[in-house]
């Protein structure tokens, strides 16, 4: 830690930075009244908003050298990523993750069996124009799951009336030589609104400096949605239609004992063997063995209505997310989830400045099971939950708050015995939850505002926790669920202090919360065989107790001139379980605390040629960490580390009309080999010849990003 110390101390002086930290998010404390954000009552302004609420811009997303909509969200202060590999990230909001966080797109909650460690977020990157993080318990807008925060994706918004608006993208990446491209096109012509986009990725494996290339670290994904729609001064009623495909490789870190090269699954004379992985297996962009096949269906109806002086508002969505899994043998899992989500609410204004809104929401699910192995059980879902809330402005001050309660059933149909002896069980479940929300904030002055609130958050435990029954691959545990589980509930306590000036900004967040219930996994001390004669794996089984974590976000930035910004950020959690010994006293996949730095330059004077251009370099630090839940070997300690960090962009013009955007980005220039706390393959096989567990993460990478825009009057 003091070596940590002593390189985060000199990199300040030296006014390095990190790109990731933009002027977009300077510009947001400077003009707090321009951003609107999601709240209780409708849309807000940013300043109004009790709750902790960051808004990621546009600019922001696309100055990232990033390779998911989660990576390119990750750096920011207080929000993590559990990741697999470069192609499969997982939501970390202050130390909570999984099912405990809800991703909103298209207006509706994404459903994509966010129950399992290696399940990303179907979600494609180039169409995601802005992005709100709801932090801390949002049950009260979003039911059950919404304990440590919400995801709010937004797409760009329509042309005005008139306007065809067009635009293409290419993105290369050196390391794992990704090669990316999105064609969009839209227009509007009189109130009548379409859309369209195809994007696409593909990579090799990526490299780092102590394992080399990582077999099976190469993925691909495909990208398609439509919008049309009619926006009239009554409203608006938009139909929108969403497909994405992904097939990760499945990083299995197995190495030949002699030599420490990666092996690869392969068939002879029809058994199982393996042999080692080529330079061609790394340079190649098919789908390694074994691989997942990822396809997310999805379609919305969006519909909003002016009726006296409120609004109307039903969002309808069906969605379905396909998983498999195949193995050298051939396929082996085969999940399908059916979703239907409805969302229908009714915002008004009051008098004396008060304005209500109230509604209801919920889904209805169906999960089957298509392949020959199985974790969990097929099951059937459903649940619906009304919620009534209030905001009252006056002055300076800003009130605000709400109720909701939930009801959700859980059936679960079981499955026909397998090829592995084993059937999972029938139940049935009944979870309600009443939630509620309470805030305030208060504008000193001018520069100065102070924000308070208190929320009472609900989750139900998911069909894994209640009845999964297997190896979890990629885990190395057999678990076993536990159909007696009750739900969690969560009492949270937010404080907050923003101050903004001509050349200084600073943000303080500090939160406090306490979950009952909580859900987690603990080791039996037993083995157990999925099938007779394979090898035995530790049983793990999961429990209840009650965890408490705080911690909190600063943000500091000091721009003395309009073109320069030094901008720091540092963000922590401890996350505990009460009543615990050691080693299970800390909550898994803990996130280390993060201190970054960052110096930006902007050329504020235009030249004929270049408009906004900008540089900026800068570092990641994180420090240990000691926290770690211990049981059985599940984690161990992370040592620091730092990152260095560079970047680069401008817009090229010509007569006025920007033709081209040219982005360059370099992260880990250092290219030091290190593991992330969150990293699944951080607990990969060791090394048999050094003695090192697991797969590091992506070394240095280089991105390059063009865009082209073109808008032109119908």
């Amino acid at each position: 830690m003091k070596r940590t110390l002593i390189i985060l101390i000199g990199c300040c002086l030296t006014l390095t930075a990190a790109a990731q930290h933009t002027a977009d998010s300077v510009q947001r404390h400077l003009n707090l009244n321009e951003v609107v954000v999601t709240g209780l009552t409708g849309t807000t302004r940013l300043r109004q908003s009790p709750a902790p609420v960051t808004v990621v811009s546009s600019a922001q997303l696309q100055q990232n050298a990033s390779t998911n909509i989660i990576d390119a969200l990750a750096h920011q202060p207080g929000i993590s990523q559990v990741t697999t590999g470069s192609g499969i990230s997982k939501p970390v909001i202050r130390g909570l993750g999984f099912n405990r966080v809800v991703v909103v797109d298209d207006g509706i909650r994404q459903e994509g069996q966010q129950w399992g460690d290696e399940h990303g977020i179907e979600i494609d990157a180039q169409r995601i124009h802005s992005v709100e993080i709801l932090k801390g318990p949002a049950s009260l807008m979003y039911g059950s799951d919404a304990m440590a925060g919400v995801l709010i994706m937004h797409d760009a918004p329509s042309p005005l009336d008139g306007i065809l608006r067009a635009d293409i993208g290419a993105e290369y990446q050196t390391n794992n030589g990704l090669i990316g491209y999105t064609a969009h096109l839209g227009a509007n012509h009189g109130g009548l609104v379409w859309d369209a986009r195809w994007s696409q990725k593909t990579t090799h494996a990526y490299t780092n400096k102590r394992d080399g290339y990582v077999y099976g670290s190469q993925f691909r994904e495909r990208a398609a949605s439509g919008m049309l729609g009619l926006t009239r001064r009554w409203g608006h009623s938009h139909l929108k239609l969403s497909f994405y495909q992904q097939t990760p490789g499945i990083v299995e870190g197995e190495r030949d004992e002699e030599t420490g090269a990666f092996v690869k699954p392969i068939i002879i004379n029809g058994e199982p063997d393996e042999a080692i992985a080529t330079n061609r297996d790394f340079h190649s962009y098919g789908h390694p063995l074994p691989y997942q096949q990822i396809r997310h269906y999805k379609a919305v109806s969006d519909n909003a209505v002016r009726i006296g002086d409120g609004m109307l508002k039903a969002i309808v969505g069906v969605q379905q997310n396909r998983r498999q899994e195949y193995e050298a043998e051939g396929l082996e899992l085969d999940f399908r989830l059916t979703t239907l989500n409805y969302n229908v609410h009714y915002i008004m204004p009051g008098g004396h400045h008060w304005k209500y809104a109230t509604g209801l929401s919920g889904m209805v699910q169906h999960s089957e099971n298509l392949g020959d192995e199985f974790l969990i059980p097929a099951y059937r879902l459903a649940d619906i939950g009304f919620f009534a809330s209030a905001t009252h402005s006056d002055g300076p001050l800003t009130l605000s708050g709400g109720a909701r309660i939930d009801y959700r059933r859980l059936h679960s149909d079981g499955n026909e015995q397998r090829e592995d002896e084993r059937a999972a069980a029938v139940f049935t479940r009944h979870f309600t939850g009443l939630t509620f929300s309470a805030g305030a904030i208060y504008n000193v002055c001018r520069h100065l505002n102070i924000r308070l609130n208190l929320s009472r958050g609900f989750r139900a435990p998911n069909i894994s926790e209640l009845g999964s029954d297997g190896i979890h691959e990629g885990t190395f545990h057999y678990e076993r669920g536990n159909a007696r589980l009750r739900p969690e509930f969560s009492w949270q306590a937010d404080a907050g202090i923003d101050y903004s000036s001509e050349h200084f900004s600073a943000q303080l967040a500090l939160f406090c919360n306490h979950i009952e219930n909580y859900v987690f996994l603990i080791g039996t001390g037993n083995v157990i065989a999925s099938q007779p004669g394979e090898a035995a794996t530790a049983e793990y089984r999961y429990t209840q107790g009650t965890a408490r974590l705080w911690g909190g976000e600063l943000m500091l930035d000091l721009h003395p001139v309009e073109a320069l910004h030094f901008e720091n950020t540092f963000a922590m959690v401890n996350a505990v379980q009460l009543h615990q010994p050691r080693e299970t006293r800390y909550l898994p996949m803990t996130p280390a605390p993060r201190w970054t730095s960052s110096l930006r330059h902007t050329l504020i004077g235009h030249t004929r040629h270049l408009q906004h251009a900008y540089v900026s370099a800068g570092i990641e630090c994180y420090l240990r960490q000691n926290h770690y839940y211990a049981a059985d070997g599940s984690e161990t300690a992370t040592p620091s580390y730092t990152l260095v960090n560079a970047a680069a962009g401008t817009d090229i013009v010509h007569r006025g009309r920007r033709l081209l955007t040219v982005t360059l980005a370099v992260n880990n220039l250092t290219n030091r080999a290190y593991q992330s706390h969150l990293s699944r393959l951080k607990y990969a096989p060791v090394h048999p010849l050094t003695g090192y567990r697991g797969v590091c993460n992506i070394g240095r990478n280089v991105s390059i990003k063009l865009a082209i825009p073109l808008e032109v009057e119908m």
